[in-house]
C-alpha cells in the first residue's frame, strides 16, 4: 500500500513539474512577442517619420517648380498667368513655351487640390491645402526663409510678386538692377523679390 502511494505521489510531482515548465515557456514566449511588437511599432514610427520628411522635400521641390514657372511666365510677357494651363503651354508667342513641365499634384495630399494665390485675378502662387503640422520648422534654404516656424503646410506659400517700379527713379542716372527687377538676370533663387503679403492677394482652390 505504501509502495503504490509512493508511485502515485511521484507521478503527481512529475505532472506538476511538467506543467510548471510549460508555464515558464509560455510566459517567455509572451514576453518575447511583446518585445517584438514594441520593436515593430518603433520601426513603423521611424519609417513614418522618414516618409514624412521625404514628402516635405517633395513639397519644397514641387512648390518651387510652380513659383519659378510663374516667374518665367511673367518675365516672358510682363503679366502673371491666368491659369496653370498657361504655364504648361504659353501660346502668346509663335512658338509656344512650356514654363512648367506638368501639373504636379500636392505631395502632401496626393491630389491636385492646391490653394492658389491671386493678384488682380491672376495666379501669383499657391500653397498646400493640408493643415497638418510639418516636421521641418527651421534651417530652410534662403528662398524659403519665410517658412520658418510655420505651423501647417498651408503656411508654406510659393509665390512670385512682380516688383514695383519706382516712378521717381532718374533715367539719367542708370543704376544696377535690383535682384528681382524686370531688368535683372533670371535668378531661380528669387532673392530680393517682393515678399508675399496675404492682404494683397486672394486665395482660392483651383
Amino acid at each position: 500500500m505504501s509502495e503504490a502511494a509512493a508511485r502515485f505521489g511521484g507521478v503527481q510531482r512529475s505532472k506538476a513539474h511538467g506543467t510548471s515548465e510549460r508555464g515558464i515557456v509560455m510566459l517567455t514566449l509572451l514576453i518575447a512577442l511583446m518585445l517584438l511588437s514594441i520593436a515593430l511599432m518603433g520601426a513603423l514610427d521611424v519609417w513614418s517619420l522618414q516618409r514624412k520628411r521625404e514628402t516635405e522635400q517633395q513639397l519644397l521641390f514641387v512648390g518651387n517648380q510652380y513659383r519659378i514657372a510663374i516667374l518665367r511666365y511673367y518675365r516672358a510677357g510682363r503679366v502673371l498667368p491666368a491659369s496653370v494651363d498657361e504655364l504648361l503651354n504659353d501660346s502668346r508667342f509663335p512658338e509656344p513655351q512650356h514654363h512648367l513641365r506638368r501639373a504636379y499634384a500636392d505631395p502632401v495630399t496626393g491630389q491636385n487640390d492646391w490653394v492658389y494665390l491671386y493678384q488682380a485675378g491672376r495666379i501669383a502662387g499657391l500653397h498646400s491645402s493640408s493643415t497638418d503640422a510639418p516636421i521641418k520648422r527651421s534651417r530652410f534654404p534662403r528662398q524659403f526663409e519665410d517658412f520658418e516656424g510655420q505651423q501647417t503646410y498651408a503656411g508654406w506659400q510659393f509665390f512670385y510678386l512682380p516688383p514695383v517700379q519706382r516712378s521717381n527713379s532718374s533715367p539719367e542716372q542708370p543704376r544696377k538692377p535690383r535682384p528681382g527687377s524686370p531688368d535683372a538676370p533670371f535668378d531661380p533663387m528669387n532673392d530680393g523679390l517682393t515678399r508675399f503679403t496675404p492682404r494683397s492677394l486672394g486665395s482660392s482652390h483651383w
